[in-house]
């Protein structure tokens, strides 16, 4: 086996080598001066399975050519079989058309990275479970359920105060799932977007007087919907409101959004890595899931099953 990275996540890349006793395949992932990637593996790969590391975050163009072109060395230099490691897949919020002539550009990525050679795609918490039937090639969606349910045990003792929000009825089929894990009760908020990047909260439905509330959702890109259910939540009385997201996408304003917001903590995995800002925010949490990555490459490998990881 062979794990291989490339630029835009570095350090999960190493964390998961790590966790693995596994080096990384040294390789040359740079950019001419023309900002074209060129890549050259530099250890002998033939026969070998071979797993790339790499989310499609921003810039997604670049990381996505990154990880395509990645494919395509291993491709010819005779790899036995190789995986697509997506922590964070890009583009796919765009899994459907919302309007006349709109692409669904989620599903032209899946053809990209089936064309350039992958056999198989590894991504977590997909924006949409249906993106991977998208792939015409086996694709495993990783749940950080198991992995956020822990970290929230170990912050929030008195589980009966604790309540699980869906910041919009989309998203509370995974809030479900992790209020079973919890044994916490349910709430959801009616939101309205107006335009992308821009949502009103309508209505809570559920009590929340009283109760430590926790948003659950897969991604925080500018930070407006969570930050808006964060402030209602508090006017209907809650007591405090933190938020779990898996992919920390975190663009434009949002970091002032959350320094800001009513928030009391914002915890994300390092499915995306963290920028100068958000480290240096004193409300953002990141927790690894690099060993849940990691375990799950590993049965890959060794033709086991990668849904035991969630029973």
């Amino acid at each position: 086996m062979k794990l291989l990275a490339g630029n835009s996540n570095l350090g999960l890349a190493q964390a998961i080598a790590d966790y693995l006793d596994l080096p990384l395949t040294k390789a040359q992932v740079r950019r001419f001066s023309d900002n074209e990637v060129f890549v050259r593996i530099e250890e002998n790969v033939r026969g070998e399975d071979v797993f790339v590391v790499q989310s499609t975050s921003y810039p997604a163009n670049d990381n996505l050519m990154e990880l395509l072109i990645c494919i395509d060395a291993l491709t010819r230099a005779s790899a036995k079989r190789i995986t697509a490691v997506m922590p964070y897949f890009g583009y796919a919020r765009q899994d459907r058309k919302t309007d006349g002539r709109t692409p669904i550009s989620a599903k032209l990525v899946a053809n990209l990275v089936t064309r350039a050679g992958a056999h198989r795609v590894l991504t977590m918490d997909l924006h949409a479970g249906q993106i991977q039937g998208f792939f015409d090639i086996p694709t495993d969606n990783l749940l950080p359920t198991p992995v956020l349910a822990e970290d929230i045990r170990g912050h929030y003792r008195q589980s009966g105060e604790l309540m699980i929000v869906s910041p919009d009825p989309g998203g509370v089929v995974r809030a479900r799932a992790l209020a079973r894990r919890l044994d916490a009760d349910l709430a959801i908020v009616d939101k309205r977007r107006a335009a992308p990047g821009h949502s009103e909260v309508m209505n809570i439905i559920g009590d929340v007087k009283d109760r430590r509330c926790i948003l659950f959702d897969d991604i925080v890109d500018s930070a407006g919907t969570l930050c808006n259910a964060a402030e209602a939540m508090i006017k209907a009385g809650a007591t405090e409101v933190s938020a779990y997201v898996t992919h920390g996408v975190l663009s434009g304003a949002a970091m002032e959004r959350v320094n800001a917001s009513s928030l009391k903590e914002l915890v994300v995995t390092d499915s995306i890595e963290a920028s100068t800002q958000s480290n240096d925010s004193g409300k953002i949490r990141r927790i690894s899931v690099a060993p849940l990555i990691g375990e799950a490459i590993r049965r890959i490998a060794n033709e086991e099953s990668v849904s035991k990881l969630f029973d």
